[in-house]
């Protein structure tokens, strides 16, 4: 049986079968290597036409990426599969409060979910970070009303949770928040698609990979 085994081999290739499935997409080529990774992650074509990414997303996640920002998750699977090594040149972390005794507790006694809980818990460490929500459009929706409120800062907003209950609607209020973000219009989405961005975002930082 012949088959690709190197593992550059094989993205190098998929990366060949996205663009010729793909094109261009009518992007700068940062914002088409976030689609790329996030298509080559899901095995989705369809995101080519969902990903929406905002005009200043890439020059201001990437800067404040250089300049050692944290990276702020809603749940430990979008932590686990952020790029340490990558985020550390900066001198950044990668930090998630869902597991918090304090933000279990409060989620607890007032009847929020914990995504929520973590946001609120969280916004005092969110000036100049670049959030990532994959998964709860809860905490989209927490996020956005803290920043509404002045009482969180993020440089950039990673917004693609999944769902038929809330994650549409989310998603189309990051659209109008007025902040640098990627998102996916719609139901699809979840913690593979904002790793995707992350990650993407990061090579970007560090290995130029698509810099414009």
């Amino acid at each position: 049986m012949s088959y690709l085994h190197d593992p550059r081999a094989i993205e190098a290739h998929s990366r060949e079968i996205i663009a010729a499935r793909v094109g261009d997409l009518g992007l700068g080529r940062g914002e088409r290597a976030i689609v790329t990774r996030i298509i080559h992650a899901t095995g989705d074509l369809d995101y080519a036409r969902l990903v929406v990414i905002h005009p200043r997303l890439v020059e201001t996640a990437t800067a404040a990426l250089r300049g050692g920002a944290d990276i702020i998750t809603d749940i430990e699977m979008v932590r686990q599969g952020i790029s340490s090594p990558l985020l550390a040149r900066g001198g950044g972390r990668v930090i998630c409060a869902i597991r918090e005794k304090e933000v279990i507790e409060a989620a607890a006694a007032r009847g929020v979910t914990r995504a929520m809980a973590a946001m609120e818990y969280l916004a005092p460490r969110m000036a100049g970070a670049v959030v990532a929500i994959g998964n709860a459009p809860t905490a989209l929706f927490r996020l956005l009303e803290l920043m509404a409120a002045g009482r969180a800062a993020p440089a950039a907003v990673i917004g693609t949770p999944v769902g038929f209950v809330g994650a549409a609607e989310a998603k189309a209020a990051l659209e109008t928040a007025g902040i640098p973000f990627v998102t996916v219009r719609g139901t699809r989405g979840g913690s593979t698609v904002a790793v995707a961005a992350v990650n993407a975002l990061l090579h970007l930082t560090w290995d130029g990979e698509g810099d414009h």
